[in-house]
């Protein structure tokens, strides 16, 4: 794991090398040379927090909505139970 640490002009002129060198460790951000943030990439935040998505996290998403679902229709018959 790779640790890096860069200052908020530093992160702020180069995103994409701080969300590169996230994939490799976590970045720590400095304000004002005092440490403030750290970026950390999703799977390691997940690792992190042992974080388990239910279906209505899930569901919550921005863009769901936009995703087509329609599942088949089916129909549960019922049985009645053999007492003898």
């Amino acid at each position: 794991m790779t640790i890096t640490t860069l200052s908020s002009r530093e992160l702020n002129q180069d995103i994409t090398r701080a969300k590169k060198a996230a994939k490799g460790g976590p970045v720590f951000i400095t304000d004002r040379g005092k440490l403030a943030h750290v970026l950390l990439s999703i799977e390691e935040y997940r690792r992190l927090t042992n974080q388990q998505r239910n279906i209505a996290d899930s569901l919550a998403m921005p863009g769901v909505a936009d995703i087509e679902f329609e599942p088949q229709r089916i129909t549960i018959g019922t049985q009645l139970p053999d007492l003898l």
